[in-house]
């Protein structure tokens, strides 16, 4: 009786917490309000009940204002652990940092790092466990590495026949699939599996191609339960209520990432030690004339040791995109590392050995270099694209968009 009446309180505060139930699209048509699947306490509070519980959660796990852990622990259940991934559990690690197991000082609880020693679970870290909870936001490329943590777990989970608990949420970037689809030799942390650079798929839908896939390998499959979100679809405008990553601070940066991250694989900076990343790009060789935009990266608590740290850059500032419009664009969109590569005056110098890993194929360096146009680059996509289209459409857990 004292669970029911708590967790009836937990749904009312999250309800008038969180403002309206309707939303306006724009055009002056009302929509009801996206309902993530951990605010649907009511479809996965009982399936709790006595069992010996892990998360799988960072900063952006919240029941409206409420983090997960503190209303799993407010309800009573048995949550014995949490994993954190890239950028630690409060989201606060800087970029590549390996995070240290540890415990929480807000909750007490036993926070497991699965970026840093390892990047999933040990056999022992999850044997006496009855569930896995996994609950992040995710902004739907395939270098964002929540997935790869998720893919990890779930190979884990398996191996021991622990089932998982994926509570969704939407995808920023589900509107649209574009990009090379990976090619096998460049597999990494920052891409496992032949996808494209945005896939389109919120985290519970990536998990049911994982499983279908057979990607977690030697035959396994992760036992998965599911809440899916409610009053969502691909096209909505979705506003993060926090950003997801420390370099990702704002809609416009989640919105130029698929095509911005490309970058990283270059001698360019995206704006990393500035109050601007993943909104600018530059370098010191890049003819003032052409890029009049100047920054100058320094170290920082989101970037301690940030690419071209110390020097001026001449870029171009890309602020003053609606990211709604952005969102409209549906394309991971080249025309940046196109024009700064034709302006860049060291050829030779402007991609480092990592291009591939974040590209996912060999071609697209060489492309680029060959001077190829976006679109011509874009038609060698095409039939990758349009097969991966075809293997996803089992997994879709709302209307697609094709």
């Amino acid at each position: 009786m004292f669970r029911t009446s708590l967790i009836f309180l937990i749904l009312i505060f999250v309800q008038y917490s969180c403002g309206s139930t309707e939303r306006n699209t724009g055009n002056g048509n009302p929509e009801k309000a996206i309902i993530p699947g951990a605010w649907q306490t009511e479809k996965y509070f009982p399936l709790l009940e006595g069992k010996a519980i892990a998360l799988v959660a960072n900063h952006s796990s919240l029941v409206g204002n409420i983090h997960l852990v503190d209303t799993l622990l407010s309800a009573g259940f048995d949550l014995q652990k949490v994993f954190g991934p890239e950028h630690g559990f409060r989201g606060e690690a800087a970029d590549g940092e390996h995070v240290q197991s540890g415990i929480d000082p807000k909750t007490g609880m036993q926070i497991i790092s699965l970026y840093g020693a390892n990047r999933r679970p040990r056999p022992e870290d999850i044997k006496d466990l009855d569930l896995i909870i996994f609950d992040i936001q995710d902004v739907g490329t395939r270098f964002y590495t929540y997935i790869s943590t998720m893919s990890y777990v779930m190979e884990e989970a398996a191996r021991q026949g622990i089932p998982m608990l994926i509570l969704d949420r939407p995808n920023p970037n589900g509107h649209f699939v574009d990009g090379p689809i990976l090619e096998k030799q460049h597999s990494s942390f920052v891409g496992l599996h032949p996808i494209p650079i945005a896939h389109g798929m919120t985290v519970a839908e990536y998990a049911q191609m994982v499983n279908g896939q057979g990607w977690l390998g030697d035959g396994l499959q992760c036992s998965l339960h599911i809440v899916t979100v409610e009053n969502y679809h691909r096209q909505m405008w979705y506003e993060l209520p926090v950003a997801p990553s420390p370099n990702l601070p704002n809609m416009i940066s989640i919105m130029l990432y698929p095509g911005l991250c490309l970058f990283e694989g270059t001698a360019i900076s995206v704006g990393r030690g500035t109050d601007f990343p993943f909104q600018v790009y530059g370098h010191p060789d890049l003819p003032a004339e052409k890029f009049p935009f100047t920054f100058t990266p320094k170290s920082r608590r989101e970037s301690v040791y940030p690419p071209l740290e110390g020097k001026l850059c001449h870029g171009m500032d890309l602020r003053g995109y609606d990211p709604q419009r952005l969102m409209s664009i549906s394309k991971v969109d080249l025309q940046h590392i196109l024009h700064a590569y034709k302006h860049f005056p060291h050829k030779e110098e402007f991609f480092l050995n990592s291009f591939e890993r974040l590209a996912g194929t060999s071609q697209l360096r060489k492309q680029i270099i060959d001077g190829k146009t976006e679109e011509e680059i874009r038609q060698t996509w095409k039939e990758g694209i349009k097969d991966f289209i075809e293997m996803r459409k089992p997994y879709l857990l709302y209307p697609d968009i094709f």
